[in-house]
């Protein structure tokens, strides 16, 4: 017995054995100083306020009465058919509204149209015309809808996570603030995409990982492994858009964005490569560190080498599920103008090479070489982390 406990090691693998924690701090701290001074300056200017519209702004109701009449003539995309939506405004001060609150609205129709019954709550624009002031009806309210989802979802992840669901929490809305407040607005101001999506990319994983999963060698080593990913996920996507000679204008929205904004939208697309790649990426790199640190608990007997093969196992089961992820992620967001091209197309090799699914393939193989690379080097760097000897 006494044999079998001098086997044990007198460190946990939280202690750092190698000194590899250390090492790991002193690449990341610079790397966390540059991405802050990056951030600070390519911090956008706020985004002037576009005039000239004639438009006036949105206004909210509750339609009270449809007023149904015989169409004239065969609506070609009829939602509604003809006739007048009463619709009672939240806001009965609203320039340009009836003094009775309550306004008329032809019942909208065509693609997207949403279709109306009494008691819904709508979205209203006006359009000042030369016979005074019209409005349209365009949209459904759905805020309170969305709200109750969010609750559902905080109160799912934190009675399932408890403290980790909160963290997770603040991690997502730190993410969410770094889009919002840096990497839109910055794009927007003219600035590179992609080295805009490298910095916020950046940013959100030495916060995110950190705020949820503790300061730690496991996460310092899913940290080193996911900026390695993002590095080279960055270097191959833009290689793979400039061979292919994909521009980003897939559709009349991605045309708008680059017409109206002056948007580059070859960057755009390198940035967005980037940014959905990350998500899935520190999934891996984590979900790896984790991995290693408790087959270094439950064997104290395993070297670097033996921690690593049982790891990469781990890990090759884990891209194998990953990769088809990415894939239908991808696929089911741009399943419309998939289906558009495939029924306007008579051969395949015309579909695969068609501009917007080209475009989805490199997203899919291109973040999926970069979760490849993340394995066997977030697991390499965990073992030694561990164990301290290979």
């Amino acid at each position: 017995m006494g044999a079998h406990h001098s086997h044990q090691p007198r460190h946990s693998s939280a202690e750092d054995p190698s000194g590899l924690h250390r090492l790991a701090l002193l690449v990341i701290a610079p790397l966390a100083v540059l991405t802050l001074v990056s951030m600070v300056w390519l911090w956008p200017d706020p985004l002037p306020t576009p005039d000239g519209q004639s438009r006036l702004p949105e206004v909210t109701g509750t339609v009270t009465g449809l007023d149904r009449v015989e169409c004239e003539e065969e609506l070609p995309d009829e939602v509604n058919g003809c006739g007048t939506a009463y619709v009672a405004l939240d806001d009965d001060s609203v320039e340009g509204a009836p003094r009775s609150g309550e306004l008329e609205a032809p019942l909208p129709n065509g693609p997207g149209a949403p279709e109306l019954a009494e008691g819904d709550g709508v979205i209203l624009i006006s359009t000042e015309t030369p016979d005074g002031i019209t409005w349209a009806v365009v949209d459904h309210q759905r805020g309170s809808q969305l709200w109750m989802l969010a609750l559902a979802f905080v109160v799912a992840l934190v009675a399932f996570g408890r403290l980790r669901g909160v963290t997770a929490l603040v991690g997502l809305g730190v993410t969410f603030l770094v889009l919002v407040l840096f990497v839109v607005p910055a794009i927007l101001g003219g600035d590179p995409p992609l080295l805009i999506a490298i910095v916020g990319s950046a940013a959100v994983a030495l916060t995110v990982l950190y705020l949820t999963h503790g300061f730690t060698p496991s996460t310092s080593v899913a940290v080193l492994g996911t900026l390695a990913a993002l590095a080279l996920t960055g270097l191959l996507s833009a290689l793979a858009v400039a061979t292919m000679h994909l521009t980003g204008f897939t559709d009349d929205l991605s045309a708008a964005l680059g017409q109206t904004y002056a948007v580059n939208m070859e960057g755009l697309l390198l940035a967005g490569i980037v940014i959905g790649s990350l998500g899935v990426l520190d999934d891996v790199t984590v979900t790896q560190a984790a991995t290693v640190a408790e087959l270094s608990r439950a064997n104290p007997e395993y070297r670097g080498r033996d921690l690593y093969r049982a790891g990469s196992r781990v890990g090759r089961s884990h891209i194998a599920s990953v990769v088809n992820t990415i894939v239908l992620a991808y696929a089911g967001s741009s399943l419309p103008l998939l289906i558009l091209i495939v029924a306007n197309n008579d051969g395949l090799g015309n579909v695969l090479t068609d501009q917007i699914v080209a475009q989805e393939i490199v997203r899919s193989l291109v973040a999926t070489i970069g979760l490849v690379a993340a394995v066997p080097v977030t697991t390499a760097l965990a073992a030694l982390s561990a164990r301290g000897r290979w």
